[in-house]
């Protein structure tokens, strides 16, 4: 049996591969399964300093697999596969490890918030990226609506999920869902090379940072400042900032 997600850690890099190419890498119970048990071991192991998460075959992620919901049959059996699917969503999102997202192809429904779970995602441009659930009758999930309105704003947000809008990849980068669009052909290559520069720089800083803005939305100004505050101060007590800091203070004696 093919395995739905192929997980391998390389170099401090884990690649997370949604693995059902022939249904748009959609989700559906075993691959919602796969997904929560690979994500909270990629963002647990001391050996990782960065996720690089993408999809086989021609498209990123088509969100749920439809037929799939057609035969669990039931609204609570749809509720509860999504729960485990935001399980695996809340590991990326929560945890210190920067994650690059190579999102090619088609980015719809669930498949979306797949996408904003990553922190810094490219796309070609052939890529397109949307809503269209209610197209079927049916409601954001997977982060969607949490994540969403974050990322373009309200406005924007209510215009992706009110019609059967699909963004090109130059405006899914206007619009601020992903961070570059490159030829359709190289977008792999470009995630795993922004990836790989976190590797190569202050990966437990990057990871500090990651965690400043995702969770300043819960938080007031000042309770905010005074966790800067804590942040850069531990940051700083690292052989890492040490080393990177002395460094540029010499450099900036010549």
């Amino acid at each position: 049996m093919t395995e739905p997600i192929l997980f391998s850690v390389d170099g401090g890099l884990a690649r997370i591969t949604l693995n059902r190419p022939e249904r748009l890498n959609a989700f559906d119970e075993t691959l919602a399964h796969a997904w929560a048990e690979v994500t909270a071991e990629a963002v647990s192991r001391d050996d990782v300093g960065a996720v690089l998460l993408s999809g086989a075959g021609p498209a990123f992620c088509a969100g749920g697999d439809v037929r799939a919901m057609v035969e669990m049959g039931s609204g609570e059996a749809l509720t509860e596969l999504a729960g485990v699917i935001n399980r695996g969503i809340l590991s990326l999102v929560q945890s210190r490890v920067p994650v690059a997202v190579a999102a090619h192809g088609t980015t719809v429904g669930g498949g979306l918030g797949i996408l904003l779970a990553g922190d810094y995602a490219v796309v070609g441009e052939g890529s397109r990226v949307g809503s269209l659930y209610a197209n079927m009758g049916l409601t954001p999930d997977l982060s969607v609506s949490a994540q969403l309105a974050r990322a373009v704003g309200e406005r924007r947000a209510l215009q992706l999920v009110l019609t059967p809008r699909l963004l090109s990849g130059a405006e899914a980068v206007e619009w601020g869902l992903a961070a570059e669009v490159v030829p359709d052909a190289e977008v792999a290559a470009r995630a795993e090379a922004v990836a790989r520069s976190w590797l190569d720089g202050a990966a437990s800083a990057y990871g500090r940072a990651k965690r400043l803005v995702r969770d300043a939305a819960h938080r007031g100004m000042a309770e905010q400042l005074d966790e800067e505050a804590r942040a850069i101060g531990a940051a700083y007590a690292t052989p890492e900032a040490q080393r990177l800091t002395t460094a540029f203070a010499a450099r900036a004696k010549d």
